[in-house]
Formats: C-alpha cells, structure tokens, sequence
C-alpha cells in the first residue's frame, strides 16, 4: 500500500481501512497463535499499512484544523 495513494482517500475510507487492517492483524495473530499462519511477513505488512493509515489521518486532521 502506498502512502500517495492513502492520501487520495477520503477521511471515511481511510477509518474503513484502518478498521479492516486492524482485523486482519487480530486474526493473523489468532493464526500464529494455532501454529496456522503460513505467511509471516504479513504480520509485518499489516503493523506497517496501520501506521501508514493512521499517520495519514492524523495528517489530514492536522491540515483540517489549521485551515
């Protein structure tokens, strides 16, 4: 996922995608847990997208209340 494209996403879309990310990493974390993930490096994708999305946002509220 990249950053430039986050930012063409609206505020809304943005909280969707850090809720479906925050999903994902809770049943990656259930998979690894059972000995079922087969794909680690997800785990780490995922943690990263989060920041990513989250970082985002805050930069949009930031630029929302300056404005």
């Amino acid at each position: 996922m990249k950053a430039d494209d986050l930012r063409s996403k609206t505020p809304d879309q943005l909280r969707d995608e850090l809720v479906s990310l925050k999903k994902e990493a809770f049943n990656l974390r259930f998979q690894k847990a059972t000995n079922q993930l087969e794909n680690t490096a997800r785990i780490r994708q995922v943690r990263r997208d989060t920041a990513r999305v989250a970082t985002i946002l805050n930069e949009k509220a930031r630029d929302a209340t300056a404005n």
